[in-house]
């Protein structure tokens, strides 16, 4: 690395660790945040060996599959090797855009067979995800897979037990977890920054056909180019629908809907915060409020979990929601609400408001007081007034927080160099399949809620249905 590019670094790491940090008292003013920026952003410069070449293979080449392999051929010493996709115009595509000696195939188990590829990117329809994680497994391949996870709870068991038997490394594409503002977020609640966790306020907002999955389709789809009877050997057979194929995240027979979409991120992302191992209790509602396609998954959906007191944190309620058509514009906010103040995290950028107790309890003003006699107004008046100084009666302050990631920081990127990271040196990645099914199971359980319209209930701990 030359120099000069190294002093660019150290200046964008020192705004990561200082200059980020506005009003921060101790010990937050410190540089905790930059060494771990720094540990990352160097990996991203390492000198890449022949040996230290990770080659991939991309299983699902849709609008996810384009985003995640684009991110990760960006950390140095990733080769793509190989896409598949049943639709034969992303097959096109991707010729077009990697040239046509490109291996490419309808097929995922060529992929699996072919000896030059290390590790496979899965970003295929939710319904798949399970069945390829466990063939590319069980040929030794290290498997980066879409959230959710899996397609449903009962597939989770599989999912873990093969990866682990593997020995290969296995990470979930929720790639907040790996976010420099997330671990601020999680630093801050592990020092009792806002005092005694109680409530957890998720929200992933929309207001657009494109973010309410009414994804353009191609002209020439059929049941010939989306290779269908293949497509549907996992689900229950169905005539060819070109809506299930393009438009699938609405659909409970191959997708997951918001629940497996987006609830998944903010549950994700609340579980790294909190080290949490999941809720006990789960119940969801939603409506079919404004993109009314033939979608059998509801646009505007909410969800309330209980967390159990535990070891990694107090008992907390936790709400969800997403709203496919929200005068808001659209925001993605995670709110913890602690017994002294507030951590609003919203993408990478954190910030912290306080709200204190006095310690003397309160008296007089909107109370009972005034409608008491006005001897005994007066009486418990003084003794109030000789019980408690000025000082206690007001409530103390707190200087503000605020974190803001640098410009240019891409939590994605972050989250594939962890990755391959994994891959080359053996170390534990941030979203293993144990970590992904415990996001999962508690997304999965609101559309089953939803159907059923009943409360589900969880084992955290042993990650199992209660009866």
């Amino acid at each position: 690395m030359k120099n000069d590019n190294l002093s660019s670094r150290r200046r964008f790491l020192q705004k990561i660790g200082a200059t980020s940090l506005v009003a921060a008292s101790s010990p937050f003013a410190s540089f905790a945040s930059q060494a771990k920026a720094e540990e990352r952003i160097l990996q991203y410069d390492k000198k890449i060996t022949a040996n230290d070449k990770v080659r991939i293979g991309v299983i699902g080449y849709g609008v996810q599959g384009h985003f995640d392999l684009r991110t990760a051929l960006k950390v140095p010493g990733v080769e793509l090797a190989a896409i598949c996709d049943l639709y034969t115009g992303r097959l096109e595509n991707a010729k077009e855009q990697f040239g046509k000696e490109l291996f490419t195939t309808t097929n995922y188990k060529d992929i699996l067979d072919k000896k030059d590829i290390d590790a496979v990117l899965i970003c295929t329809h939710d319904v798949w995800h399970a069945r390829i994680a466990i063939d590319a497994l069980a040929k030794g391949k290290h498997v980066y897979c879409e959230k959710p996870m899996v397609y449903k709870i009962a597939e989770g068991y599989p999912v873990m037990a093969a990866a682990k038997k593997a020995g290969k490394v296995f990470q979930v594409g929720s790639q907040r977890v790996s976010s420099l503002g997330y671990a601020k977020a999680k630093e801050l609640l592990a020092a009792g920054e806002i005092g005694k966790l109680n409530m957890v306020n998720a929200v992933y907002d929309r207001q657009s056909s494109i973010g309410a999955w009414e994804y353009t389709i191609p002209k020439d789809a059929n049941a010939m180019t989306t290779n269908w009877d293949k497509f549907i050997e996992v689900t229950e057979k169905m005539a060819f629908d070109a809506k299930k194929f393009f438009w699938w995240r609405a659909f409970k027979e191959v997708g997951t809907g918001v629940a497996g979409d987006l609830f998944i991120h903010l549950l994700s992302g609340s579980h790294f915060i909190t080290n949490s191992k999941g809720p006990e209790s789960i119940y969801s509602t939603g409506q079919f409020s404004y993109w009314k396609d033939g979608r059998n998954l509801p646009d505007v959906m909410s969800g309330v979990m209980q967390y159990p007191d535990s070891p990694e944190h107090p008992a907390f309620q936790m709400t969800l929601q997403v709203n496919f058509i929200s005068g808001t514009g659209g925001q993605e906010v995670i709110q913890l609400v602690g017994s002294e103040g507030v951590i609003r995290v919203q993408g990478n950028n954190i910030s912290v408001k306080h709200s204190l107790m006095p310690e003397a309890p309160g008296f007089g003003g909107y109370d009972s007081v005034f409608t008491f006699s006005k001897s005994m107004q007066d009486e418990m008046t003084a003794e109030y007034n000789a019980k408690w100084t000025a000082d206690q009666r007001k409530r103390k302050t707190k200087e503000d927080i605020i974190f803001k990631a640098p410009d240019g920081y891409d939590d994605h990127l972050d989250h594939f160099t962890n990755f391959f990271d994994a891959i080359r040196t053996g170390k534990q990645v941030v979203e293993d399949a144990e970590f992904g099914f415990r996001a999962a199971a508690p997304a999965l359980s609101c559309n089953d809620s939803f159907l059923s319209k009943k409360i589900v209930k969880w084992d955290p701990v042993n990650m199992k249905l209660k009866a």
